[in-house]
Order: C-alpha cells, then structure tokens, then sequence
C-alpha cells in the first residue's frame, strides 16, 4: 500500500479554499486572457506597447504549494513595496512606472559552458509557467501571502549549463539613475545585487517570478523578472534581474555591503534570532491586526534545513 507522507506546506482539504469559489476565479480569470489573447497575439501587444506574455497568464497553480493564511489582497501587496532604486517609501508605485521593462534582456556569463544573453520575452516561452502560493517575510517583521507565477530557478540554472567549478548564483539588477532616483544616492552600493549557493538555487522552492494574481508582475514587484525564495527574508528577492553570473566565491551582497552585521548573505527566517534592532518572534500580516508568530525557515524548514548541515558555524540567518 503506498503512503503518502503529507509535506510542511500542504494542507488538509479541509482547510482549504472550497472548490467552487477557487475555480469561479480562475474561470474568470481565464476568461479575460482568453479574450485579451483573441484579440491581440503577441506581437501585436508588443507593437502597442502592451505586455506581449498576456496569453500566458492565469497559469495553472501547481496544487502542492498551498497556504496555511488567506491569500493578502492584491491592492495591499501592490501599494506596499521595497524598491529602493525607486525611493525609500513603501509606495513606490507611481516612481516605479518609470522602469522601461521592454525590451528586457538577461546576460548569462560566468562559469557556463557558454555565455549568452536572451531576450525575456523569449525566456519565458521556454520554461512553462506556474502559479504557486507563498508566505512572504520581510526583515521588518511583516508578512503577506502572495499567488506568484513563474518558473522554477532549477529550471534556468539547467538552460544555463554551468561548468562544475561553480559554487554560486549571483544576480543583479538594471542600472539607470535616470529612470531611478534612489541609484543616485552614492552610499549604496548600486547595482543590487544578491546570490544563493548552487544548492539553494536548485532547491524546489527558488522560483524565478514573472507574474504576481494572475497577471504579469507589475513594476512595483520587480517587472519583468525577480527572484522569490521563500525560507528567507523578503530582500533575497532581488528584483528587476537583467544579469545571472555563475562564480566560484560567494558574492557580496548589496544589503551584506551596505550594513553586514544587519543583513549577512544567508537571511534565512528564525524567530529565535532577531535582528540587532528588533524582534523577529513574531510578524505583522499585512492588511491586518493581528501578529502571528514567526516560523523557522517561514515553515518552509522540512524542505530547505538540509541545505545548511554542516554550517554550524556560519552566521545563518541574519
């Protein structure tokens, strides 16, 4: 008789969002793409200036990554942002519709077995798209629960082919203080930057964001492509990557350059270990009052604290 052993981010059906209401959503949602896909194709969004990957959205939610909350409601998480290229406040939402993200394209170098740069429009043709459901935790201890779409990390690092030598992934960011003001302030270190170990970027959870409700991902969020990894605080997820560079030494990180003893390259989620400045025991969920307390690894730890055996002495989670 076979078993199934149920995961840390499953849940029981009974706790789950009934049927009906779940797939009037999607139906509705599916709808509006189809008829947005029907009247215009690809290549006559892009000559509009519309997003040309509007055919590919709602994507299939992958029903093994569900939640243990409500979904956050699409107006809070899309008025409520760290973006600072784009300035220090949470609502970057009008500055961040200066960034231009057609045409995007995204160096690969580094060690690969061989260099090359694609067009975003063409990159996200080739892996297909899903839509999973996430906690999402900030290192200012608030949270929200977010229905991202895209692909898995895993996937790219394979369509990149690095050599064995390659120990990281390091990512970074657009560069332009004309469009964003905040890489005009000298004290950061611009571009952002940020890096994972090979193991973390291979692991099932690392996913290469490029829509967030269905929709593709809004400026705000780090258009046209960022990266989520879950287990960790909120600003591993670099937005807006327009370079992916295989490297053999852990990279800086811009947080980790910018104020090491505050954010380290790991940030993985502990409640146990809180931030020189405040507590990480509990968290704020957005759009709420109340706190709930934090989980190790963002109760993501059944899949992701192997990857850290034998780290003991790394500062891991700040």
């Amino acid at each position: 008789m076979l078993i199934k052993r149920r995961l840390g981010w499953e849940l029981p059906e009974s706790q789950a969002t009934p049927e009906s209401v779940f797939f009037n959503r999607r139906a509705f949602l599916g709808a509006g793409a189809g008829l947005i896909a029907g009247a215009a194709l690809p290549q006559i969004a892009a000559a509009q200036g519309t997003d040309p990957t509007l055919d590919l959205y709602p994507a299939k939610q992958n029903p093994a990554y569900t939640l243990d909350r409500p979904v956050t409601e699409a107006d809070l998480a899309a008025n409520y942002n760290n973006f600072y290229e784009f300035g220090t406040s949470k609502d970057v939402v009008g500055a961040a519709k200066r960034l231009q993200p057609r045409p995007w394209t995204i160096a690969i170098d580094g060690m690969v077995e061989k260099p090359f740069e694609i067009g975003f429009d063409d990159l996200i043709r080739k892996i297909p798209l899903e839509e999973r459901l996430y906690r999402f935790r900030c290192v200012e201890a608030w949270s929200m629960a977010v229905p991202w779409t895209g692909f898995p990390l895993k996937a790219l690092v394979e369509l990149a082919k690095p050599q064995s030598g390659a120990k990281y992934v390091r990512f970074e960011t657009f560069m332009n203080p004309r469009i964003a003001p905040g890489q005009s302030q000298r004290w950061y270190p611009w571009p952002y930057t940020e890096g994972l170990t090979m193991a973390e970027a291979t692991n099932e959870l690392a996913l290469m964001v490029t829509g967030i409700y269905g929709k593709p991902v809004p400026n705000q969020h780090g258009a046209p492509l960022r990266l989520i990894t879950p287990w960790k605080y909120g600003f591993k997820s670099v937005k807006s990557i327009n370079k992916i560079s295989f490297v053999a030494e852990r990279p800086k990180t811009f947080w980790e350059g910018l104020q090491a003893s505050e954010y380290g390259f790991w940030a993985n989620v502990n409640p146990e270990v809180p931030h020189p400045r405040w507590s990480q025991a509990s968290e704020q969920l957005l759009g709420s009052r109340d706190r709930r307390p934090t989980l190790l690894f963002n109760g993501y730890a059944e899949q992701v604290a192997g990857l850290y055996k034998g780290l003991e002495g790394e500062n891991l989670y700040m």
